[in-house]
């Protein structure tokens, strides 16, 4: 379930991006979960064809999931619709999605913009969008060029073909006890929200979603139909998209594309978790390092990097001094960074990502606590959160080293910040009758609390990035100073994204 600055946030993305109409059905929806369309116009109260035009755009943009479902005892079903929140915080990361690809393949960038701006759009579309873009008196691609650099943002799955437009999801049936379905294996099960499953329904197949768009397909394809390019601009007409007057079925006549949000977050982890090592690392290693992330192989697992010997060993011998390392001096340094050989082929190696985003969790956490609270918050919070488990007050107080009086002083504030929890313990002390004592322990929802405070804060820093823009149109005396002050709250909107994706995305 979203926090409440969460959602506040994500309307305030919608709002900004497509208005407050838009907002309003978005923000229900993720107040309320899946709702039928004829439960939004009785909870909102608006029109139907407002609320329907309003799905058809968070659609249209990857915000919301149609899906049939049951309704009722009856055995009919319905169609509903789920917001899917995390699609909606993506909105803040075009730019980031953009530099991704413009340091990859920079001829394709344009062909990306396209569908982030839009949606979702048809190959016809953006080649039409691509065409229209270039100014007047200069040379316009080919339909050839851009279906060759549109496969290539596929190879590199940096584009999706979209999902399935209403796939049918039963909750009833995929929460139905483990012994009645298939048993997991006791390590690899894991809890699903309804919006991780419903996405998962909705998914096509890997050979489905990147598969190329051929010669042939390309050529049977009229790209001189002006009237069916029509997009105007920068959004897909709606009524691109055709509406079932009954049960409001999004139907879909040809294939249309949209950017992979989750590739996109993958390279940024990659990136994220190379930057926060390279910091720390001495120039022989450093070369190793960079080399290592450079020569990552595709693979399905968005929780590692692996990289083969033989790339590691091409790009090493390309960096400044990198010529003169041997295989030994390279294969040591990679096992101190913990890339580790797999076990299915020893000449590749794996570094794993999740350990080391959960150090850097870990370390913003107990930064704040020293920020907020002073070195002694971060002590008691570390030795709390490294003992994983109840610990007695006298407990703390004799391995931190801290006095009796600061420690309770301290733990009253942490647990007052909803960051711990206190239990009164019977003692088991004989002769001591009814004496207690207080054990304290990390709360399991310390990181859920904390999320919801970056939540708060980037909902604050955009609120007054829009104030700023405000007063730039009334027009004052003081542009220049306001233009700067806007400028430096987008840089810290943006940096701020970043510790929101490493305990939201990554």
């Amino acid at each position: 379930m979203v926090s409440q600055h969460g959602i506040l946030l994500a309307v305030s993305i919608i709002s900004d991006h497509f208005g407050p109409l838009v907002s309003k059905v978005c923000g229900c929806l993720l107040r309320h979960g899946a709702l039928s369309l004829h439960e939004i116009v009785r909870r909102l109260e608006l029109s139907r064809g407002q609320v329907k035009n309003s799905l058809l755009v968070l659609i249209q943009h990857n915000c919301v999931q149609a899906f049939s479902t049951p309704i009722g005892s009856s055995g009919k079903t319905g169609t509903v619709y789920l917001a899917i929140f995390d699609n909606v915080l993506h909105r803040l990361r075009f730019s980031k999605f953009l530099s991704v690809v413009r340091a990859d393949i920079p001829e394709s960038e344009a062909l990306l913009e396209g569908l982030l701006l839009n949606g979702r759009l048809t190959f016809d579309q953006l080649v039409w969008r691509t065409i229209s873009k270039i100014p007047d008196g200069s040379p316009k691609p080919t339909r050839e060029e851009i279906r060759m650099n549109f496969n290539k943002l596929v190879y590199a799955h940096y584009v999706e073909r979209c999902p399935k437009p209403e796939p049918f999801f039963d909750p009833l049936i995929d929460e139905q006890p483990t012994s009645t379905r298939k048993r997991a294996p006791r390590a690899v099960e894991t809890v699903l929200s309804l919006e991780q499953k419903v996405v998962r329904t909705a998914a096509l197949s890997d050979a489905e979603k990147f598969s190329e768009i051929p010669y042939s397909m390309d050529e049977s394809l009229n790209a001189k139909d002006d009237d069916h390019h029509a997009v105007a601009g920068g959004k897909r007409k709606h009524e691109a998209l055709e509406v079932d007057e009954e049960d409001s079925i999004i139907a879909e006549n040809e294939v249309l594309w949209r950017a992979n949000f989750e590739r996109f977050i993958f390279c940024l982890k990659k990136k994220f978790c190379a930057d926060r090592k390279k910091a720390k690392l001495k120039v022989g290693t450093l070369a190793i390092w960079e080399a290592f992330f450079e020569a990552n192989v595709m693979n399905n697992d968005n929780k590692t990097v692996t990289s083969p010997m033989n790339g590691i060993l091409e790009r090493v011998g390309q960096k400044e001094g990198g010529s003169s390392m041997t295989v030994d001096q390279i294969i040591s340094v990679l096992n101190d960074l913990e890339c580790i050989s797999t076990t299915r082929d020893p000449e590749q190696f794996t570094f794993d990502l999740n350990k080391l985003v959960e150090t850097c969790r870990n370390d913003e956490v107990e930064s704040l606590m020293k920020k907020k609270h002073g070195q002694e918050a971060y002590t008691i919070f570390r030795l709390l959160l490294k003992q994983a488990g109840p610990v007695e007050t006298d407990e703390i107080t004799d391995k931190t080293i801290l006095d009796k009086q600061i420690v309770h002083e301290t733990l009253y504030k942490l647990w007052k910040d909803e960051y711990i929890d206190s239990e009164r313990v019977p003692s088991a002390a004989s002769g001591t009758g009814n004496a207690q004592f207080f054990v304290w322990r990390v709360k399991n929802t310390y990181r859920e609390h904390y999320i919801d405070h970056l939540y708060h804060a980037a909902l604050n820093l955009r609120q007054m990035v829009n104030c700023m823009a405000e007063l730039l149109l009334e027009g004052t005396k003081d542009e220049t100073k306001l233009r700067n002050r806007k400028n430096i709250l987008i840089l810290a909107l943006t940096r701020h994204d970043e510790s929101l994706m490493v305990f939201h995305d990554f």
